[in-house]
């Protein structure tokens, strides 16, 4: 046999290796057509399955039937779809028309809580599916009254403490799912006892130090201080010193990041405090010394000052105005430099420098 033969007729005979993925390290086998063909049948399958259920439940809500059976299949279809919101509306027609006129107050509560334990189950797979969410909010406003003779909010008071239990595991997963956040503010407002908003403030403040780009606890925390302030729980001024002594430890850790500030902007507001507008573009100077490359603090530099320009043209030294002025103007052309994609951007902001500044009397 040539030697050219004899060798291809060993490599024949060799054993084939697995296919690997170097890319990620794992090895990958060659799926035989048999395998392929019998995955393709089950995938058929189930799809079969699915669409002789979905038009069994969807028959069953056209002729308005209410019965348990009924019932029970919507909690089959949904396990397999759960963004299928015309059968949640469909369950819950059942629950209101079929079950509950026949239920005790005890049934009601443990048929709700049954629904809550199902959608939570189903949310760990689908944490963002709004459906899940939208059903939890009509269980819990459902709960009926009663679980104790001395308070007749008892099993409310259980069921809302308990959501907000599942609601905080859901961010410990995930601790910038918006949804969950949005969930979490429905809750506070509507559990029968309120607790503290210093309370909700701590458990922002938790969130924010784990993590600084958590764009939805600084927004939550907007919400809780503007409360504090406005009902006068908290003084405002002494608070502020420490929201920024929050906000600018969390400059200096990311710079590069935005949540931070824009909370930060939240905290300057309309700028009319003059003497803060100007510690904060100090602050943010010397941090744009230590990162010359930093778009947002570029970004908030030529911000604030335009604010000074803005709100307290009359009060700046001679020549001041002019040379903020072009201090933006400075800022917005290195910006078009470092950050290309937006240079209409920072050229329609230099137009506007040009344009709101005000003509100052010497």
């Amino acid at each position: 046999m040539p030697v050219a033969q004899s060798r291809a007729h060993l490599l024949s005979q060799q054993p084939q290796c697995p296919k690997i993925d170097y890319m990620h390290g794992v090895k990958r086998s060659r799926e035989s057509r048999e395998a392929r063909e019998a995955k393709k049948q089950r995938e058929k399958s189930r799809l079969t399955a699915y669409l002789a259920l979905s038009d069994d439940v969807l028959a069953r809500k056209a002729n308005r039937e209410w019965s348990k059976d009924a019932f029970d299949l919507t909690s089959r279809l949904l396990s397999m779809n759960p963004e299928f919101y015309t059968v949640w509306n469909y369950r819950r027609n059942i629950l209101i028309n079929g079950i509950f006129p026949s239920s005790s107050p005890i049934e009601i509560n443990d048929i709700l809580s049954d629904d809550l334990s199902m959608t939570t189950t189903a949310l760990k797979a689908h944490p963002k599916v709004y459906w899940l969410w939208n059903h939890r909010r009509w269980c819990l406003e459902n709960v009926p009254d009663g679980g104790d003779d001395a308070d007749p909010l008892a099993w409310k008071k259980r069921n809302w403490e308990r959501e907000l239990y599942v609601v905080e595991r859901m961010l410990d997963v995930d601790s910038r799912n918006f949804h969950a956040w949005n969930y979490r503010r429905y809750v506070l407002s509507s559990m029968p006892v309120k607790r503290p908003e210093a309370t909700e403030l701590a458990y922002t403040t938790k969130k924010i130090e784990s993590n600084f780009s958590n764009f939805s606890a600084w927004h939550q925390r907007t919400k809780v201080l503007t409360s504090l302030w406005d009902s006068g729980k908290v003084d405002r001024t002494s608070s502020l010193r420490q929201e920024f002594d929050l906000v600018q430890n969390a400059m200096y850790t990311d710079p590069n990041d935005q949540s931070v500030w824009l909370y930060h902007r939240w905290l300057i507001g309309s700028g009319e405090d003059k003497q803060r507008i100007e510690h904060e573009i100090q602050v943010i100077q010397e941090l744009l010394d230590e990162q010359p490359d930093s778009k947002w603090c570029m970004e908030s530099l030529v911000h604030y000052k335009q604010l000074l320009l803005r709100n307290h043209s009359s009060s700046l030294a001679s020549g001041q105005a002019d040379s903020l002025t072009q201090q933006c103007l400075y800022l917005l052309t290195q910006l078009e430099e470092i950050d290309p994609a937006r240079r209409q951007r920072y050229q329609d902001l230099a137009a506007d420098v040009n344009i709101s500044t005000p003509a100052q009397t010497v």
